[in-house]
């Protein structure tokens, strides 16, 4: 077995939130009376923090973010988390590396709390040893971080048994700031160019290729 510890990723990685996501940013862009534009554009906000994507995308002070985000949260706790879907032959992935003495966790920038609630619904949380986001207040919110608190939370203290799985780039520098190697998956929201210029170890185009690699 190459890996025995593995990070995934949520968003764009274990399921496909892209419906949840961007219904989300259009509610709360229509509270802020703000343009919104085609739902192509807003899928850059799959997978960073929230608050900077806000920022970047419509230049909004600290405080205009933050009030994008409340309105964001008002939906997406309701109704956006559950407008979502797992990917095909992730199940079994995880399965499979769950009976072969594999230790999974999940590192994601959404809130711990919301990623907690997608996989109960999902029926997926069994498979997880730890789960680690965000924390609502936004002082753990960068991958890097979220990454060396569930190293911290497992006590997992040497590097080369352990990969982060992700879609993004932030997913792969996080992995890298943390001393670890990574594999990027093209089956989410990111692409080939942003997971190789990253520098991601491995890049797969399906989940069934995972097993090929970790184990």
């Amino acid at each position: 077995m190459k890996y025995t510890n593995i990070f995934f990723d949520l968003d764009g990685t274990i399921t496909d939130s892209e419906d949840g996501i961007l219904n989300s940013i259009i509610f709360s862009l229509n509270k802020l009376n703000l343009p919104v534009p085609n739902r192509e554009n807003l899928r850059v906000f799959i997978g960073p923090p929230l608050i900077e994507s806000f920022q970047k995308m419509f230049d909004l002070s600290d405080i205009e973010a933050q009030q994008a985000v409340i309105y964001y949260r008002e939906y997406y706790e309701t109704t956006g988390m559950f407008e979502n879907k797992i990917y095909q032959g992730i199940v079994e992935v995880l399965r499979t590396l769950q009976q072969s003495d594999c230790q999974l966790y999940i590192a994601t920038s959404k809130p711990e709390i919301y990623a907690e609630k997608i996989l109960i619904h999902f029926q997926l949380a069994s498979f997880f040893q730890g789960i680690y986001g965000a924390s609502l207040d936004g002082i753990r919110s960068q991958k890097a971080t979220v990454i060396r608190y569930g190293l911290d939370k497992a006590k997992i203290t040497t590097s080369d048994k352990t990969i982060m799985i992700g879609d993004r780039s932030h997913d792969i520098n996080g992995a890298k700031e943390n001393g670890l190697e990574s594999i990027g998956v093209l089956y989410g929201f990111g692409n080939y160019e942003e997971l190789k210029t990253a520098g991601a170890t491995y890049i797969i185009e399906k989940p069934q290729d995972i097993t090929k690699l970790v184990l």
